[in-house]
């Protein structure tokens, strides 16, 4: 038995993770980020109160229930072991189709996107359960593909039709808080959370499981039509025309967001209200950065946020699990001889076992006080 099997109390033919979860790690980190949030919003409201107030704070809600979106998608696919690397160019490609469909109407202009964007994360689904390959891998692929359709203009798009979700941000943004605060609730429960995160392997990685096709194939689906309502919110409020790119640095701020909530990148672990207060720091301190004209990339923004979640993964995965050697079996257990039944391993290593013989055989009835031996 390996050490790591004594460290974390786990026997020969586990899983990595036999105990529960201990949520102390998650919540302590989420009063952390409510902290950062908070003093983000004093920042924000000192250098432009209005920034707080209508019409500016429906752009902001718009904003945040985007970037909350697609990290939802992304940390569902992180816990499910299957990162969706391709949030961002879907996110793109339906910002772009808005933009050039608005004007049919917002069911018409967006029901071909939700549909090819479902259909696309159920191929790649089968894809990563029928060759047993990493996730990360192919939705990387689709991505690579999906980036192909949004070069395909050579200049940017102004958006058609007059779809203005502005009055609906207050609603929009309490159905993200309320998925991202349920769905974090329902994620600790432990039925879920390994059902969920049954991609989570210990020995062999090409080897999987029965029970995630489900996970796979659902987290996928769901990511994906996530991203394609986010593309289409941040066209809708956009007052500038949608500029073709690669969209890969909305899945930086996505995949980094998810992980400084606390959702781990090793799958399965995460905590319950660190996705909504990560992604409000993370909306404030984009708009924070620039009223002050800091021209930070989103390539930087998102590299920065992804390494600062590595640490808070490595912060989850050593103290998000119980330790124990209680339940830990002995690495070697001697036989016990063959002529006596009373030999334990625990005996010291002089004794003989010739006082038991001579017991047994003085126990003899033909040896005894009145037997011929006197």
């Amino acid at each position: 038995m390996a050490y790591d099997d004594v460290a974390f109390g786990r026997r020969a033919g586990q899983d990595d993770d036999g105990g529960r979860d201990r949520l102390g790690v998650h919540l302590g980190w989420e009063v952390v980020l409510a902290l950062g949030a908070a003093a983000l919003g004093f920042l924000l409201y000192r250098l432009d109160p209005a920034s707080l107030r209508r019409p500016a704070l429906d752009t902001l809600l718009l904003t945040a229930t985007a970037i909350g979106l697609l990290t939802l998608g992304a940390g569902l696919t992180l816990r499910a072991g299957v990162p969706n690397l391709a949030v961002g160019p879907i996110a793109l490609a339906a910002s772009l189709h808005f933009a050039e469909n608005g004007d049919r109407g917002l069911i018409k202009a967006a029901a071909p996107a939700l549909v090819i964007a479902a259909g696309g994360a159920v191929v790649i689904g089968v894809l990563i359960l029928a060759l047993h390959v990493p996730g990360w891998v192919a939705t990387l692929g689709a991505g690579m593909g999906v980036i192909v359709y949004d070069q395909l203009r050579t200049a940017p798009v102004g958006v058609q039709g007059g779809y203005d979700p502005s009055n609906q941000a207050f609603f929009l943004f309490g159905a993200f808080a309320l998925m991202a605060v349920v769905g974090g609730a329902v994620g600790v429960l432990d039925p879920v959370r390994r059902r969920l995160g049954a991609m989570r392997q210990a020995t062999d990685p090409a080897r999987r499981r029965t029970q995630v096709a489900l996970p796979v194939l659902g987290s996928l689906i769901v990511s994906s039509v996530f991203a394609v309502v986010a593309g289409i919110l941040l066209a809708a409020q956009s007052a500038r025309p949608i500029v073709p790119g690669t969209g890969l640095e909305w899945t930086g701020i996505a995949l980094g967001t998810a992980l400084v909530a606390g959702t781990s990148a090793y799958g399965r672990r995460g905590g319950v209200f660190g996705t909504l207060l990560a992604v409000v720091a993370m909306t404030l301190f984009l708009d924070y950065a620039d009223r002050r004209g800091f021209n930070i990339a989103l390539f930087a923004t998102a590299a920065c946020t992804i390494g600062g979640g590595l640490i808070v993964t490595r912060l989850v995965e050593t103290y998000g699990r119980t330790l124990t050697v209680a339940d830990a079996a002995p690495d070697w257990e001697p036989e016990a001889p063959a002529d006596t039944a009373t030999w334990r391993a625990d005996l010291p290593e002089t004794w003989t076992g010739a006082g038991v013989g001579a017991q047994r055989r003085g126990e003899r009835w033909d040896e005894g006080p009145w037997g011929s031996g006197r």
